[in-house]
């Protein structure tokens, strides 16, 4: 219970600036309806109750599982399960991530069925298992990380030429959107499992990162790819979906869909490790309860931060973007596009897992706090390039995506190697649900109502520029510590 409480601290201290920035815009910029105001404090409620139950449950049964299914597989020494392992958990995670289920349903309402919800989920979800096999494989034969993303995305900026620009945008905002509050604590877990095995014990600090960056580049390559395979040209956005016009009809009718949202993405995880537990695990009666108890604590806490999130940001984030833009403040679009991003950050599940698994790992020189000060810096620079390219017309998203990947991996051959999975692993890591959600919802509001802006061109790409922005500052963080490294005080070479 303790620990449970000062969740709920460090989790209310977190979406807090949220909500103090939207009644600050309320009472200067654009003024909300009383209704709107309640569902989005509500939601407040429900998001810091959800998170704090959610990340205890991470703490006490998602992470276990991942780690025991990681030491499996690295125990069994042999290429293939590993490789059938990656696949099949790489798919079944996946296909039940909730913020891939949020981004495939805005894409399939943007382009009126063009790109359908289902085909999307499909898609990534099999990038995302293809690359996962090929992570855990490098971490057991010790490739380097470096070179692999090097490659990696150099595929992706090949197969990008030849790839319509709206295609490009929802790929990238795949990326960012698969890697959110179920798949990355399962996947750090799996890879921090496996590297454990090691003897090199720097070795495995190394190793237990990047395994969340590698699986990321796997959503990107396979929806690229269906661009190219689809043939359909440039897409169009459809018209703006209606705000629900009662509290009930837009609040209390989200439950059961938040529910059962919940129960599709962690029944196959439930059911695996049930399996596991039989056939291979053969845990002890209180290590297994305390995992069965860790994961209702997940399933609780998830559902009541989607219900929140789904039934309060997204309508609050759509509206504040779209009246800032009708104002023609542009200026105060990319200030407050700043801001939110170095606020909103704060507030993702996922961002809390890595933190606190980069600390523990590293025993505790990489401090978590500057972790998360690089972090809100890169995303609030990304939410103000994106509406940069809101406000410039001409200004197109590989203009930022191809300089900012290629100084991204030049200095990933430069720095400490530790520091490159963090990096690449955190630019996954920053983009889940309140991005997804909350943020994404912002971009579309205000290119809906800014002229000569396109929903589907400009609305779309900011968990792209999310995802991407992190990997830069903190690369720029790891260098800090190799200078620090030169003087003793860290090793991390």
């Amino acid at each position: 219970m303790r620990i449970l409480i000062q969740k709920i601290k460090e989790v209310s201290f977190a979406v807090l600036p949220i909500a103090v920035i939207v009644l600050l815009l309320h009472f200067t910029v654009v003024p909300l309806s009383g209704q709107m105001l309640v569902r989005f404090f509500s939601g407040v409620v429900l998001i810091v109750i959800g998170l704090s139950a959610f990340l205890f449950g991470v703490d006490i049964g998602i992470t276990p599982i991942g780690n025991l299914m990681g030491q499996m597989l690295a125990k069994s020494n042999k290429l293939l399960l590993i490789a059938i392992g990656g696949l099949l958990l790489g798919f079944l995670i996946s296909i039940a991530e909730p913020d891939l289920h949020i981004l495939a349903g805005q894409v399939d309402t943007a382009t009126a069925g063009a790109v359908s919800r289902l085909n999307i989920i499909f898609v990534v979800s099999l990038g995302i298992a293809m690359l996962l096999a090929l992570g855990l494989i490098r971490i057991v034969y010790s490739f380097p990380l470096y070179i692999l993303l090097a490659a990696l995305y150099g595929i992706i900026l090949l197969i990008a030429l030849f790839v319509p620009s709206e295609f490009l945008a929802i790929a990238f905002d795949s990326s960012g959107a698969t890697t959110g509050a179920l798949t990355v604590p399962f996947i750090l877990a799996m890879s921090i499992g496996v590297s454990a095995l090691k003897k090199d014990s720097i070795g495995s600090e190394k190793d237990s990162f990047g395994l969340v960056a590698i699986v990321s580049t796997g959503a990107v390559i396979s929806v690229l790819i269906m661009g190219i395979a689809s043939d359909q040209g440039n897409l169009s956005a459809a018209a703006a979906a209606t705000t629900a016009s009662s509290l009930t009809s837009s609040f209390f009718i989200k439950l059961p869909t938040a529910a059962i949202e919940t129960a599709i993405a962690l029944a196959p995880l439930f059911v695996i490790f049930l399996i596991m537990h039989f056939v291979s695990f053969k845990l002890s009666g209180r290590a297994l309860r305390r995992i069965v108890f860790g994961l209702v604590y997940a399933y609780l806490g998830l559902m009541l931060f989607l219900w929140g999130v789904n039934a309060g940001f997204m309508e609050i984030g759509k509206t504040i973007g779209s009246g800032i833009a009708s104002k023609g403040l542009d200026w105060m679009m990319v200030v407050i596009g700043f801001v939110l991003g170095l606020v909103t950050i704060l507030a993702e599940p996922a961002v809390h897992v890595l933190t606190h698994e980069i600390e523990d790992v590293t025993s505790g020189s990489v401090k978590r706090r500057f972790v998360l000060i690089a972090l809100s810096v890169g995303v609030g620079l990304a939410v103000a390039l994106s509406m940069l390219r809101i406000v410039i017309q001409g200004l197109q998203l590989w203009h930022i995506l191809l300089p900012g990947y290629i100084i991204a991996v030049l200095m990933a051959f430069l720095g400490p190697k530790l520091f490159v999975g963090i990096a690449f692993d955190s630019g996954g890591v920053a983009s889940g649900p309140m991005t997804a959600t909350f943020i994404l919802a912002f971009a579309q509001g205000a290119a809906q109502a800014r002229e000569g802006a396109d929903v589907l061109a400009d609305g779309f790409g900011i968990i792209a520029l999310v995802a991407l922005t992190p990997l830069i500052t903190l690369q720029i963080l790891g260098l800090i510590y190799k200078r620090k490294a030169v003087k003793g005080d860290v090793k991390h070479e």
